[in-house]
């Protein structure tokens, strides 16, 4: 089996409902977290001629990519874990294993989403499993749940790009596709179309995320 989500890109308005949602019901701390919005901007602007001075925007975009653990096709954490602690389990939801984790950091290292990360009180790789245990009760992940705009959906990923043909699996400022197989797919934005087009932008919340 396999495991994906789903994210709608011109419906999610940067609220963060979807990180606050996944913070709380795993009760991580401030400098913890399993979900993360990045704010990708860009855009060209020049000066005005005339009366006033006001400048005259071109092709300025912004944009919000909810983000969490794609449990990859392909996922390079769970290729590096010396213990075999990162693994992919039956569902197709890749988490690591406590009682094998040793806190190396490697699967850190090797995400292209950066995705996992070493929690520093229990010394060992914490990550987003899908909420695994929301969903052997027939439940959807807090973080879909949450969402307020449904930005953000689930399932099979045959099924969700069967649902959603039109989707693509990066946009600015996520890896190319290739690096990992990402089960993410996501229905871009105009903004993300501009973006991709003009290949400018940058991560305006850097510090935050």
């Amino acid at each position: 089996m396999a495991f994906g989500f789903f994210f709608d890109n011109a419906r999610c308005t940067g609220c963060k409902t979807c990180e606050m949602a996944c913070k709380d019901y795993h009760d991580l701390g401030v400098e913890a977290t399993f979900r993360r919005v990045i704010d990708y901007e860009g855009g060209t602007w020049r000066p005005a001629h005339g009366a006033g001075g006001v400048e005259e925007v071109e092709g300025v975009f912004a944009y919000h990519v909810s983000l969490a653990c794609n449990h990859c096709g392909n996922p390079a954490c769970t290729k590096v874990c010396p213990t075999g602690a990162m693994h992919k389990d039956e569902a197709g939801l890749v988490w690591p294993d406590e009682r094998k984790c040793i806190g190396c950091g490697y699967c850190t290292m090797a995400c292209p989403y950066h995705a996992p990360f070493i929690d520093q009180r229990l010394k060992r790789s914490s990550k987003c499993d899908g909420c695994r245990e929301r969903q052997a009760e027939g439940k959807l992940p807090i973080c879909v749940e949450a969402c307020p705009t449904r930005a953000l959906d689930c399932g099979e990923p045959l099924e969700l790009a069967q649902r959603h043909p039109d989707a693509v699996r990066s946009i600015l400022p996520l890896p190319a596709e290739d690096a990992t197989w990402p089960n993410l797919l996501i229905a871009p934005s105009p903004a993300a179309l501009l973006a991709a087009e003009t290949g400018q932008g940058s991560i305006a919340n850097w510090e935050e995320i």
